[in-house]
C-alpha cells in the first residue's frame, strides 16, 4: 500500500497536530508536528511506541527516564507505560505504534 502525502490524514490529539503516514495490519506510522505550546500529558496506551526525532528539542519522561532528546535521537516506550513529552523547541517526530492506535484512525 502506498500513501501519498496529500492523503496522510491530518488529525489532532490532545492539542497536538499529526499525520497518519501509513497503517498496516500490525503497525502504524505517524508524523507528530509539535509546537512549543504543546504539552503531551502523562498517559498510557496498549501500544508499543517507537519514536525518532526529526527536529526540535523535547523532554521525555517514562519509567526511570527523564531525558532531553534532540534531532537524531530515538526512544522505545513499552505498552501500558505512562509517559509524557514536553516540547522545548518546536519540531517533528516520527512515531511508530504496534498495534495501530484505534484512537488515531
Amino acid at each position: 500500500m502506498i500513501t501519498k502525502k496529500e492523503n496522510t490524514g491530518k488529525r489532532q490529539f490532545k492539542g497536538v497536530s499529526f499525520e497518519v503516514v501509513a497503517v498496516g495490519e500490525k503497525t502504524m506510522v505517524t508524523k507528530m508536528n509539535l509546537k512549543i505550546e504543546n504539552k503531551v500529558p502523562l498517559h498510557s496506551h496498549p501500544n508499543e511506541q517507537i519514536g525518532y526525532v526529526l527536529s526540535g528539542k523535547y523532554r521525555i519522561i517514562y519509567e526511570d527516564i527523564n531525558e532531553i532528546i534532540y534531532q537524531g535521537d530515538s526512544y522505545t516506550i513499552p505498552e501500558n507505560v505512562e509517559h509524557s513529552l514536553e516540547v522545548i523547541e518546536s519540531g517533528e517526530i516520527i512515531d511508530v505504534f504496534t498495534p495501530p492506535r484505534e484512537d488515531y484512525l
